[in-house]
């Protein structure tokens, strides 16, 4: 039998805060308990830490394709299948290194990574995965393979990906600041195709999320029956907007939004990315005025990154990600929060993972300080396990 009880100076366990001493308890791959104090059972060999522990953090919102340098979305369409492969490998070692055990990959080309992930595949983070986002006619990342016209279209591109088992499917409701022609202000699909869209993923027994910025096309995406939004900027002509009528029926709804901010602050952004960026009304401020909108009305809030985009947006930034979170008003637990327990839900691995609790995968992150008192503890990697191995 194969146990392990790892010592901790205190843990988060997805939901909350435990500043005292504490065993958690791994026991063939699965939590077998957390228990307080310094004394293991008998028979439990020990691993101690100057540390707290906390689940594997879950990045909800990745681009395994993308290899994260200039040009990274446009460029895919260049690899050959092996290339693709060795990418996506490369981006969650990346992923691990960050103390990130589970990723879902909403930027697929060419179902790459569902083909990457039906081969046997080394240790490393869980993937969730979409498969190729779904697009319109030259909308936004349609060089990646997803475009569809009309509900009929739409339909049977959900089946598809159902078929080749996604377990997600994702639209781009609105145009995106990376596909020049695109329009982040406004709906790319109808009301009609876009309750296709949920119609079909919902037969399919899968959940669907919405790439939006535009406020008009989160609107749409929400009354259609999303299960998520992606980015949920809420930008109109006049700047990011979120009346009190959209907020209340997005906490009640408890869709998932998954607001991907944050950026590597090593990188230096080059002026014209960000004049582009801000023409299209994507600045930081905005980002962060609509995270701390969305978090003070009661929105259910995940963390993803959008790793892989580009220099800024490497793989494995998703600390940052919950710092920014932080910056923009969200006390360091409920940014914590968004990156386990809630992202599991969203994810669809609720009973798995997100959460220190028996019988759940015992995949752990270990870190210097208190990541619930200092957000910036999660810089500080001490340990990463999967299915309780150290990696």
């Amino acid at each position: 039998m194969n146990r392990i009880a790892i010592g901790v100076n205190g843990v988060f366990d997805g939901e909350r805060s435990l500043d005292a001493p504490a065993l958690v308890l791994v026991e063939n791959g699965r939590i077998a308990g957390v228990e307080q104090g310094t004394d293991a059972p008998d028979g439990w060999p020990t691993r101690r830490y100057n540390g707290t522990a906390l689940p594997g953090l879950i990045d909800a919102h990745v681009h395994l394709c993308a290899d994260g340098g200039p040009g990274a979305l446009d460029r895919v369409a260049e690899f050959t299948q092996e290339a693709l492969h060795d990418t996506i490998e490369a981006s969650l070692r990346l992923h691990l290194a960050a103390g990130v055990t589970t990723v879902r990959d909403l930027g697929d080309y060419q179902d790459a990574v569902l083909e990457w992930r039906s081969r046997d595949r080394p240790r490393l983070p869980t993937v969730v995965a979409s498969g190729t986002p779904i697009t319109s006619a030259g909308g936004h990342c349609a060089s990646l393979g997803g475009e569809a016209r009309g509900a009929a279209e739409i339909r049977a591109a959900v089946r598809g990906r159902a078929e080749r088992g996604a377990d997600v499917v994702k639209i781009m409701a609105s145009g995106g600041v990376l596909t020049p022609g695109t329009d982040t202000m406004s709906p790319q699909f109808t009301d009609e195709e876009m309750r296709a869209a949920v119609d079909e993923a919902h037969r399919a027994g899968l959940a669907i999320t919405a790439h939006a910025h535009a406020l008009d096309a989160v609107r749409q995406a929400l009354a259609a029956g999303v299960d998520g939004v992606e980015h949920c900027t809420c930008l109109t002509p006049d700047g990011v907007r979120i009346d009190d009528a959209l907020l209340t029926a997005l906490a009640d709804s408890e869709t998932a939004l998954c607001v991907t901010i944050g950026a590597d602050p090593g990188i230096v952004v080059p002026p014209e990315i960000i004049a582009v960026a801000a023409r299209a009304g994507i600045t930081m401020a905005a980002l962060r005025e609509a995270a701390a909108r969305l978090h003070q009305g009661g929105a259910r809030l995940v963390a993803g990154s959008d790793g892989g985009i580009g220099p800024a947006k490497p793989h494995g930034l998703l600390p940052f990600t919950l710092e920014e979170y932080v910056l923009a008003g969200l006390p360091s637990t409920a940014a914590l929060r968004a990156a386990t327990s809630s992202a599991a839900e969203a994810c669809g691995l609720a009973g798995r993972k997100g959460r220190l609790q028996t019988g759940h995968d015992a995949d752990l992150l270990i870190v210097q300080g208190d990541p619930a008192r200092d957000i910036t503890a999660l810089r500080n990697p001490l340990a990463t396990y999967l299915a309780g191995l150290p990696q």
